[in-house]
């Protein structure tokens, strides 16, 4: 049965450009820098996905090393559109945001603005116990920044008993 979360994947249409941006930018830690798959059994993996041939580059980044982390992922062989102009959607299927733990939201938003990270709200919302901000990465993926009131506890379980 499942055991826990692993990863939350990222495609992106330059990999280096996209740890750069996430370890720079966001601060996240490279734990596993780019590497290069392809052959036999990365065809045997995703071959019924990805048109062949199945050619994937790959790298993790995270806060520390443990399962919960972001694979950024660049297919250099298959045609992957770009993210397309205007404002991200979050109602669409499949990945819609990845959500981000901090410390202090204001201080960190004013940081990622200064950092020129474009933000999709105008503002810090309080809600379910969360100061929340929403922002994206230059492909479009939606980040959404989260203060716990309760540090203790899981995100999700701030207003819970």
């Amino acid at each position: 049965m499942l055991t826990g979360f692993a990863h939350a994947a990222v495609c992106v249409p330059d990999l280096e450009a996209a740890v750069t941006w996430y370890a720079d930018v966001l601060g996240l830690r490279v734990l596993s820098p780019p590497y290069r798959m392809e052959g036999s059994q990365i065809e045997q993996d995703m071959g019924e996905l990805v048109p062949s041939p199945v050619v994937v580059n790959a790298a993790i980044v995270g806060f520390g090393m443990d399962d919960r982390v972001i694979e950024l992922i660049e297919y250099p062989a298959a045609s992957v559109a770009p993210a397309g102009p205007g404002r991200p959607s979050v109602t669409r299927v499949g990945l819609t945001h990845v959500g981000v733990l901090c410390d202090d939201v204001e201080a960190t938003r004013s940081v990622l603005e200064s950092r020129g990270v474009e933000f999709l709200t105008s503002g810090i919302a309080d809600v379910a116990g969360l100061k929340t901000t929403w922002c994206r990465d230059p492909w479009g993926t939606v980040l959404i920044l989260m203060e716990k009131r309760e540090e203790e506890r899981p995100y999700w379980r701030q207003l819970l008993p």
